[in-house]
């Protein structure tokens, strides 16, 4: 057999196998040893000057690529893989999850359509999370990037079937009135993306009051759907959130899906974290009503404990997904037999075509660690959240700035003497001072007007001595930056 050495296959086997091990030893070996180092380390500015390079004409080999890797990346990485880092709502994944990384890119699946095992794992995990969720077995399911996407099909679905079957031929203008639809003031950003990237325009998502609980008001949402109809405008979904970004508020999602069913809307529930909830006896209730949602958005990267991305819709209308994306092409008609005979055509349920092997982390962690042992991390984390609640409110110094029913702190350092602008930008700054310490990774947030500091606990590697460390050193740090003021 001859060849002229155009491939991208090495010459070296044996070489590339070196290479493999040293690098899976240096993986695995960070994540066991994560703990005793930073939480976050900042990049210098030689280093991100090394990202200014052209790119190379001549190939420099595997061995240098990988010397590079080390010297320029790993150290940098966002950290949300430490047991200290609980900023926005980031996952932790696992060293099992590498390796499903590994041999999903191994195998290089395209989940396009065409038969192969990577399309019946796909096709277990969904019926899983079906089951999981309270969704009936006839319902639709598919893995996404995300929770963003997710919540973009459907959104699209709930468009299609409340608009009629002209608006995926004609568009919007094919629809007699506006269509609108309701979310919470605290819903997350991705729902008023998904409005405009569906061409329906966010001033066409009505953002509804949340009342005391953070929760939405169904008062203020009878009222807005009473003045659209009045208007001659056409609601068409209401979107309630299982778990808000902000601080784990759930809306009353019971009393939403008796209210979609009698004014005739869809009922979809952004639930990136919150579904997870449903697998815990503890905390079920907190998302009842979850089982009723015509769609669901969810996401396996935070709580699912799988590496980045990999997010899941449910739709119970599965004729109605099929209907809102599949699309007819001579090179994707399947066959009875042969590689086209896929019984699972996730790709006719959503944007994308090609699509990688997202299920297989996943499929590797519910095999691995079974339902019991994601429960117990669920609720361990929900544990911690109480605690670090609790002994905010039991500091002089700090503040609660909302209830955490789920796994969301958020509180600041009251200062002496400050208040309005003063006072948040006392607190954005401690919170910048420990990132850059290395200490621990929390974040900000605006809540009632108010920079607050925010923790969003999805770490299955945190211990209840973390949260101690943080909060000493948003005491400690909260005391220097007033003494400067």
């Amino acid at each position: 057999m001859s060849d002229d050495g155009r491939t991208l296959d090495p010459t070296d086997w044996e070489a590339v196998r070196s290479v493999g091990h040293r690098m899976v030893d240096t993986l695995v070996d960070g994540l066991r040893d994560v703990r005793h180092g930073p939480a976050w380390s900042p990049m210098p500015a030689e280093v991100k000057a090394r990202f200014q390079a052209p790119a190379p004409r001549q190939g420099r080999g595997l061995e240098a690529a990988w010397a590079e890797l080390q010297r320029s990346v790993l150290p940098y990485r966002l950290g949300n893989v430490h047991p200290r880092f609980w900023a926005r709502v980031i996952g932790t994944g696992t060293v099992t999850g590498v390796l499903a990384a590994m041999a999903a890119a191994a195998m290089n699946n395209n989940l396009s359509g065409l038969e192969s095992a990577a399309v019946h794992v796909e096709a277990q995990v969904v019926g899983w999370l079906k089951e999981l969720m309270g969704f009936p077995a006839s319902a639709s399911g598919l893995l996404t990037s995300g929770c963003s996407l997710a919540n973009l099909i459907g959104l699209q679905v709930a468009r299609d079937s409340r608009g009629g079957p002209a608006v995926k031929a004609e568009g919007l203008q094919s629809v007699p009135g506006r269509l609108v639809g309701y979310a919470s003031e605290e819903a997350h950003s991705s729902v008023a993306r998904a409005f405009a990237v569906l061409g329906l325009g966010n001033a066409s998502l009505r953002r509804i009051p949340v009342d005391e609980s953070l929760r939405m008001s169904l008062p203020a949402l009878e009222r807005a759907i009473e003045n659209d109809l009045r208007a001659g405008l056409r609601p068409f979904c209401v979107v309630g959130s299982a778990g808000t970004v902000n601080t784990g508020a759930t809306d009353p999602l019971e009393a939403l899906a008796d209210l979609a069913r009698a004014r005739g809307l869809v009922f979809h529930v952004d639930a990136a974290f919150g579904a997870w909830a449903r697998i815990s006896p503890l905390l079920s209730d907190q998302v009842r009503g979850l089982e009723r949602a015509d769609s669901i958005a969810f996401d396996l990267h935070k709580w699912g404990a799988v590496p980045y991305g990999v997010g899941c819709v449910l739709v119970r209308d599965a004729e109605a997904h099929r209907r809102t994306f599949q699309a007819s092409a001579a090179y994707l008609a399947p066959h009875p037999r042969g590689v086209s005979a896929a019984d699972y055509a996730g790709h006719e349920l959503g944007p994308e075509l090609s699509r990688p092997f997202r299920a297989l982390g996943p499929w590797m962690a519910f095999q691995e660690h079974g339902l019991d042992r994601l429960r117990e991390v669920v609720e361990k984390n929900v544990e911690q959240a109480a605690r670090v609640a609790a002994r905010v409110r039991q500091e002089p110094e700090l503040e609660l700035t909302a209830p955490a029913p789920l796994n969301v702190v958020t509180f600041r350092y009251r200062g002496q003497g400050l208040e309005g602008a003063d006072l948040d930008a006392l607190n954005a700054e401690v919170v910048m001072r420990i990132q850059e310490s290395g200490v621990a990774v929390p974040s900000t947030t605006r809540l009632r007007g108010r920079t607050v500091i925010r923790l969003a606990i999805v770490n299955h590697r945190s211990l209840d001595e973390d949260f101690d460390v943080l909060l000493d050193a948003v005491l400690q740090t909260g005391r220097a930056v007033a003494a400067q003021r």
